[in-house]
């Protein structure tokens, strides 16, 4: 194909977006989670939901935690979260993840599911990048795409053994469907949108939310180009995932999502009434301001995303749509963007039973990291200067901990303990 032919420069740009943050993940894979340890928190359960699956082709885990299959990635003991359900042993993260990850266990352990997870957070803002272009041009969107995919909880997360940025990328790429399928009618584009959004819950019921505004914009504007029997075809492909979900869910764990069989009998939440809700209000402000997992600490760019919700008020108020015709495709992605990235926010605030815990900071965000993107690359065109200084400080506490990383000032990424990047002016960040 020519050089000119379009779209070879879009692919040239990706597959350079993709190499960069690739690298960049994969430099971080020597970096301990906790002290000496490589794996915290849910992590090393994942990894031997994985090995059940592997070796024994269930999800049963009275082997492996029988056996101590887990000592190849976590020291000393694990001791089972879940219940023993008709004679099987199951944890409460349920199976979604690991059988994603199962094949690179299978090829290589521990480490090759962080070398796949790594990819596969790359790939989620390669389609944040292309995401990004359908608000603004480039050089913003590609911009926009490094300095939030190098921040430091995408780097913290990247490899980490969570669902979130595999989740980040299955949005990222079910928002691209909706729009190409609001462009042009695409049955391709439907089906592929659906079956990301599909997944979805399988990673984790949390992302129930955040992929409903993406769903109902799927089939609304596959139905409004004329493509009822694809609309009609992406509306069964996520029903039909929701109940065999929930089927599933209630054979296996006797319950409607997996941490019915928490041996704690909490609920998944951790949350028993209206006013424990109502108590959780101050984590919207505490998700951005906190001085320990706050974002404006760790992705100040991200603030952008406020301002990006202005300018779609004013653009919608003005009327520009009617005005330039590419207003309108740029409005659409935005409005999209903006409900999911507020679904997470929502998630996170009132779902997660806590923001703390044996992981990087604002890792109940992460999912809309790459969904962010276009948001934040409209907030840096409109806003060069104060986007420059967001995004040099968000890249410099990334430096921040790299460098404290090699010096081995910084223990691991549970608690990395510096002062990045305001230092003693870090103080004045409030903690909730």
């Amino acid at each position: 194909m020519s050089a000119h032919a379009p779209g070879y420069g879009e692919r040239v740009r990706s597959l350079a977006v993709w190499a960069v943050l690739f690298a960049a993940y994969a430099a971080t894979l020597g970096v301990d989670a906790a002290g000496s340890g490589n794996y915290a928190g849910a992590e090393p359960r994942y990894l031997l939901a994985a090995e059940s699956i592997v070796s024994d082709w269930d999800v049963d885990l009275t082997d492996e935690f029988r056996t101590r299959a887990y000592a190849p990635f976590h020291h000393g003991s694990l001791k089972p979260q879940g219940r023993v359900v008709l004679g099987r042993r199951l944890e409460p993260q349920g199976v979604g993840f690991a059988a994603l990850i199962a094949p690179a266990y299978a090829i290589g352990g521990a480490s090759g599911v962080a070398i796949f997870l790594a990819a596969v957070a790359a790939l989620a803002f390669v389609l944040a990048a292309r995401l990004a272009r359908r608000i603004v041009p480039e050089p913003w969107a590609t911009a926009a795409a490094l300095v939030v995919g190098l921040s430091p909880p995408v780097l913290a997360h990247a490899t980490a053994v969570y669902p979130e940025l595999a989740a980040g990328a299955m949005l990222a790429g079910a928002v691209l469907c909706a729009l190409r399928v609001r462009e042009r009618p695409d049955l391709g584009s439907a089906v592929v949108g659906a079956t990301l959004l599909a997944l979805l819950p399988w990673l984790g019921p949390k992302y129930l939310l955040p992929a409903a505004p993406v769903a109902i914009a799927l089939v609304r504007w596959t139905a409004r180009r004329g493509r009822r029997t694809a609309a009609l075809a992406a509306a069964e492909i996520m029903v039909a995932s929701l109940v065999v979900y929930a089927t599933i869910n209630d054979r296996l764990y006797s319950g409607l999502v997996p941490s019915s069989v928490a041996a704690s009998g909490e609920p998944p939440t951790g949350a028993d009434s209206l006013g424990d809700y109502a108590g959780r209000v101050p984590r919207l402000a505490a998700l951005w301001l906190d001085r320990d997992v706050g974002l404006v600490r760790w992705a100040p760019v991200l603030l952008l995303v406020l301002f990006s919700v202005w300018l779609l008020w004013r653009a919608r108020s003005q009327h520009l749509a009617r005005v330039v015709a590419e207003h309108a495709d740029a409005e659409a992605a935005a409005g999209l963007s903006l409900l999911v990235c507020g679904a997470v926010l929502l998630v996170a605030a009132f779902a997660a039973p806590t923001l703390t815990g044996d992981w990087f900071p604002a890792r109940q965000l992460v999912a809309a990291f790459p969904v962010a993107v276009g948001l934040v690359a409209w907030g840096l065109r409109h806003a060069p200067r104060t986007g420059a200084v967001l995004a040099a400080l968000t890249l410099g506490c990334s430096v921040w901990l790299v460098v404290a990383f090699a010096l081995g000032d910084a223990p691991g990424w549970v608690h990395p303990g510096v002062d990045a990047p305001y230092g003693p002016l870090l103080g004045l960040l409030p903690r909730f």
